[in-house]
């Protein structure tokens, strides 16, 4: 296969989802779309179209291919490796007070939106039944993550571990998951008229949430911002993605449990980091500032680093 095609494979695979990111920027700016119809549609996907979506993936999924304990427990470590990483170059490189902000930014992708649908673009059944298990992983590790780096900048913040706790279980991403292992582990066969609407009801999560993102990107913040974005947005991704994949292809992750790694830590940070940095006192405006430049940088190295690793054999 020649560079030219493989590169037309590769923008198949990304332009789709970055297109509508786009789709929503351009809305936004002309006033079809607004803050409150952003405030809705995301409450809709993450309350109910979403969990629907991941559950219909893994009760029609093959658990002895998507439930890959190895998979998950590598990007268990992975994330913590890169949280580590991530908060010594802050302690060495940004002011006291913003270092936080700076972390959760490098590390907390968005995995649950834009990882999922460059999964699903790239592999189909399975990159959805097993990105939505590995969402369980995703959301356990990130939240706890970044509330132990944030409060560790902010005076007078502690975690209230118990309420955190609590709000994990109450996740209904979370919750889709531990109801759809059990189904698809018995083999338990839902009504067919059940699942057509289900289907119905989730091919309205990707479009919708994508749309969402690019609604809330801002050029005016950007103007506004310094280096410490742009370093913690190069952070992530451009030096931790490199080095995660790398790390997973060298302990022996090929085909499409390597892509589906990439792709994981690839993605843009979560527009959730910004309202937690704004809970516990941060700095909102950086973190905004990094999700918008994050997920306008995402279309050109997801796509890069999709056309490499296709191009080595790897994905």
């Amino acid at each position: 296969m020649d560079l030219i095609t493989l590169f037309q494979q590769t923008l198949e695979t990304t332009l789709p989802v970055f297109a509508m990111v786009f789709i929503g920027l351009g809305l936004r700016r002309v006033g079809w779309i607004d803050d409150t119809f952003v405030h809705t549609a995301s409450a809709l996907v993450f309350k109910a179209t979403l969990p629907t979506l991941v559950f219909l993936s893994i009760i029609k999924a093959d658990l002895s291919t998507s439930l890959n304990l190895r998979l998950l427990t590598f990007y268990l470590f992975a994330t913590l490796a890169s949280f580590a990483l991530a908060w010594l170059w802050a302690r060495w490189r940004v002011a006291h007070e913003d270092r936080g902000v700076y972390v959760q930014g490098a590390f907390r992708g968005n995995c649950g939106i834009v990882g999922l649908a460059l999964a699903a673009n790239l592999y189909g059944d399975f990159g959805l039944s097993a990105g939505s298990i590995l969402l369980a992983v995703v959301i356990l590790s990130y939240n706890a993550l970044s509330v132990i780096v944030l409060t560790a900048y902010q005076p007078g913040q502690s975690a209230q571990w118990h309420r955190i706790f609590q709000d994990i279980l109450r996740n209904p991403l979370i919750l889709s998951v531990f109801a759809a292992i059990p189904v698809a582990w018995l083999d338990l066969q839902l009504p067919e008229w059940i699942l057509t609407s289900g289907d119905y009801f989730a091919s309205l999560t990707l479009p919708l949430a994508l749309l969402c993102i690019g609604a809330t990107v801002s050029f005016s913040a950007l103007r506004n911002d310094s280096s410490t974005a742009f370093s913690s947005s190069l952070m992530k991704m451009v030096f931790l993605p490199t080095l995660c994949t790398g790390a997973a292809w060298a302990v022996g992750f090929s085909g499409p449990e390597l892509g589906l790694l990439f792709l994981f830590f690839a993605s843009p940070t979560a527009a959730a980091s910004f309202v937690m940095a704004k809970a516990l006192g941060g700095n909102d405006r950086l973190a905004a500032n990094i999700i918008a430049i994050t997920t306008l940088m995402a279309s050109v190295t997801v796509t890069l680093g999709v056309f490499v690793l296709k191009g080595a054999g790897l994905i």
